[in-house]
């Protein structure tokens, strides 16, 4: 079976399954999509995140504010009691992005900090995004010990500098459909050379569709062609691979 480790399951558009949530789901169910992680951007949302995974067994959700939401700072007493639900097995998405938030970093670190610690008093990995801020993402999680949690790099798009050094901190690298895309030499170097067992695959659905959906809205039905696309990079049987990022997820998302 396959996981879709980081999914806005919310958020999807929901066009070509009548509207209907649960047939989105029955469509990833037919293409061997048996596990899902909704992720947390934001708290206006945080609330529908949770009722998804609570009306689905195979539906995990998370806690926390994406880095481009400029508006939100959630205290940590906030955070926490949210991600006390027995549903809620990770912290984020959080992180760094500096590719569209030109200024205003400090808060960004700021609110960055913030969630690492939430996820270190509650024992919960961390999903990180991180994008043009290679330096500062690695010094913060190494400042503040995000290694005694550990967690995701999420839609992982730097250079393998950057995985291994995510990878020393104990963290697993996600690959979204971003690898299918023809100009993603360098996704394929990391996606090659992280150990299996350290690898997860996403959708980071209704975003990034992969070859050969491109251009239309991503769907958790879609990490099939993920997982086909890095078996046949990695040369490994689809089965093994599914299996090994299967296990993958379910050891890290352990709650």
């Amino acid at each position: 079976m396959l996981v879709d480790s980081h999914c806005h399951l919310d958020q999807l558009d929901l066009t070509a399954h009548n509207n209907k949530l649960d047939n989105a789901i029955k469509a990833a169910q037919a293409q061997g999509v048996s596990h899902f992680l909704c992720v947390c951007i934001d708290m206006q949302n945080v609330h529908d995140v949770i009722n998804i995974a609570e009306s689905y067994d195979n539906i995990d959700a998370s806690v926390g504010v994406h880095p481009n939401e400029i508006t939100e700072n959630p205290s940590a007493e906030m955070l926490i009691d949210l991600a006390k639900h027995p549903k809620v097995v990770a912290i984020g998405e959080t992180g760094l992005d500096y590719f569209r938030i030109k200024d205003n970093h400090d808060f960004q670190q700021s609110r960055f900090l913030t969630h690492i610690e939430v996820a270190k008093t509650l024992n919960k990995p961390l999903i990180i995004h991180t994008r043009d801020a290679k330096e500062d993402t690695i010094r913060l999680m190494r400042e503040a010990q995000a290694d005694n949690v550990g967690g995701v790099m999420h839609c992982f798009t730097e250079d393998w500098k950057m995985a291994k050094q995510a990878l020393d901190l104990g963290f697993y690298i996600s690959i979204s459909g971003i690898v299918t895309f023809k100009n993603a030499d360098q996704i394929r170097e990391v996606a090659s050379k992280v150990p299996l067992d350290r690898l997860l695959i996403e959708t980071d659905s209704p975003y990034l569709a992969p070859v050969p959906k491109r251009g239309k809205p991503n769907e958790p039905a879609y990490v099939r062609y993920v997982a086909e696309f890095l078996a046949e990079l990695r040369d490994i049987p689809l089965e093994a691979f599914a299996k090994a990022t299967t296990d993958n997820f379910f050891r890290l998302f352990h709650n």
